[in-house]
């Protein structure tokens, strides 16, 4: 597959929307996370649409006020990347309003979306939960239980949704998939470590 200038546009986009920002308690530029997301839909056979998604899955959860909610952003990134690209950031998305739901009210919604959810969305959120899951593990490694704060929940929280994400993939269209077995192996990990 070759990637197009709407790939370079949607790059640019998620630059302009997430260039501000970094990781949560670290100085890591989120744009790593964006671009890590992209790069594990691309190497696991995604479409072109699916790493654009990628690349701004998670727009409407963290920028959509600057666009005076959430559905003028996905307004705006429909017009410009078109209306799959569009339903799979949205599928992506745990949350479109300001302010969020509780954490575990989300993540538990999450969840249930997923079981209905399409291949495209299935893949670009695992693609970002592995990458997510791959940070956590490696910050807990560094720093223990001290890790825990920067987080909206506490750790054997994080840990449950990870597991939970886990099954999720496993019943899904998705599955098999090294993407949700190279999860669930980083999900182990982390669970050994903080018993």
């Amino acid at each position: 597959m070759q990637l197009t200038a709407r790939f370079t546009e949607a790059l640019t986009f998620a630059a302009m929307l997430h260039g501000d920002q970094c990781r949560k308690g670290t100085g890591i530029p989120y744009l790593s996370h964006l671009l890590a997301v992209a790069a594990a839909v691309l190497e696991n056979g995604g479409s072109e649409d699916e790493a654009v998604a990628a690349l701004l899955h998670d727009s409407v959860e963290d920028r959509a006020d600057r666009f005076g909610g959430s559905a003028n952003l996905l307004a705006t990134i429909q017009g410009r990347f078109g209306e799959r690209v569009a339903e799979i950031v949205k599928g992506c998305s745990d949350s479109e309003t300001i302010p969020k739901p509780p954490w575990r009210e989300r993540k538990e919604r999450y969840l249930a979306h997923l079981a209905e959810a399409d291949r495209s969305v299935l893949l670009v959120s695992a693609a970002d939960k592995l990458h997510n899951a791959r940070r956590i593990l490696t910050d807990y490694r560094q720093l223990g239980e001290a890790l825990w704060p920067r987080f909206n929940a506490p750790g054997r929280d994080i840990l449950w949704y990870y597991a939970s994400l886990v099954e999720a993939y496993r019943g899904s269209p998705l599955s098999p998939s090294l993407l949700v077995e190279e999860l669930a192996e980083v999900v182990t990990d982390l669970a050994r470590r903080m018993a």
